[in-house]
């Protein structure tokens, strides 16, 4: 089998997980460029990871040997750049969130489908094997129709997270805890039980930060089958703990802590998944494993040959956004 050709655009932290799955995955794919506009940012991850560099981004989407782009710039820039690439017939994964708002992702979803090119998204907290065996419990029936389903994110950003440029803005990252961290949970509780209505929202920044958008955001919401559910997610939670998914059945409860999982059937059976590692919750925002990027990116390089379906793909990532939406507008409505 011929490895997938692949370029990276943009070599900021958010690249770090990606590299190292890629490491793991050399057999697949083969990273002909790593492309940054920074000279300085390329010779720091060429001393990390045994990929050629460039600050050529232009080079490294039209190589010929070139199949696939990973797009990990600022999210105010998905928009163009995969555009760039689209155009150019590649196959596209951008990190999280697929753009700035749902009308900016809807037409880089629209080019992806006038380009007949794949479209993933890195929202990797699906690919952990706790969520994996919690999605196939649900799918199964096993556990039973959802009764009520909450999740909780108690994360920890210090003030210095926010003072670098950019950070926490709506220019370069489109909205606060919801857009930035929650977003990952968020995904995963909605891909899991599903979300068919926000019935009521709060969102405010606390005396914990200086910031232009949110580090706090409650909901009320209901899943899926119509059953109730909550959020409450914030980056306000020194020294930050893992995030929480539980959900309550028919059949027994589970809980999903980090990637750790708790299964309790009402019958006394009792099934455990340890957590592969800690989850960024706190001030070392890079603080997690690489497992869960590198069954997206499987996943989307075997999508980008066979033309099957993506696990996650732009239209899917576009859901969980309207649902942030949905959010920000109830609490709007609200404190109005």
């Amino acid at each position: 089998m011929d490895k997938l050709g692949i370029s990276i655009i943009g070599l900021g932290s958010a690249s770090l997980p990606h590299a190292r799955a890629l490491l793991d995955l050399a057999g697949e794919a083969e990273v002909i460029w790593a492309a940054t506009r920074s000279q300085a940012r390329a010779d720091t991850f060429s001393g990390q990871f045994p990929f050629p560099t460039t600050t050529d981004t232009e080079k490294a989407i039209h190589d010929p040997r070139v199949a696939a782009v990973l797009v990990l710039t600022p999210p105010a820039s998905h928009l163009e750049v995969a555009e760039q690439c689209l155009s150019a017939g590649r196959h596209v994964l951008v990190e999280k969130p697929l753009e700035l708002t749902v009308a900016r992702g809807e037409r880089l979803v629209e080019a992806g489908r006038r380009a007949g090119r794949q479209l993933g998204v890195m929202l990797q907290h699906r690919f952990r094997p706790a969520s994996l065996r919690l999605r196939g419990l649900l799918e199964s029936g096993e556990l039973g129709a959802v009764q009520a389903a909450s999740m909780t994110i108690p994360w920890w950003r210090p003030q210095s997270y926010y003072d670098e440029p950019g950070r926490g803005t709506m220019a370069r990252d489109g909205g606060g805890v919801l857009m930035t961290q929650a977003i990952h949970t968020l995904d995963l509780f909605r891909s899991l039980v599903g979300i068919s209505a926000i019935t009521a929202a709060e969102v405010r920044t606390t005396a914990l930060h200086r910031m232009e958008t949110e580090d706090y955001a409650a909901a009320l919401l209901r899943t899926g089958n119509g059953a109730p559910g909550t959020l409450l997610a914030t980056t306000a939670f020194p020294p930050g703990h893992p995030e929480r998914i539980e959900i309550i059945a028919a059949n027994g409860a589970a809980s999903l802590l980090g990637g750790s999982l708790l299964v309790a059937y009402a019958d006394g059976r009792r099934e455990t998944m340890d957590a592969e590692g800690p989850t960024g919750s706190g001030a070392n925002i890079m603080d997690f494993p690489h497992d869960a990027h590198r069954g997206v990116l499987l996943n989307f390089f075997q999508a980008c040959r066979t033309g099957s379906g993506l696990a996650i793909s732009g239209e899917d990532a576009l859901a969980t956004q309207r649902v942030i939406d949905a959010i920000l507008a109830k609490a709007k409505e609200q404190k109005n």
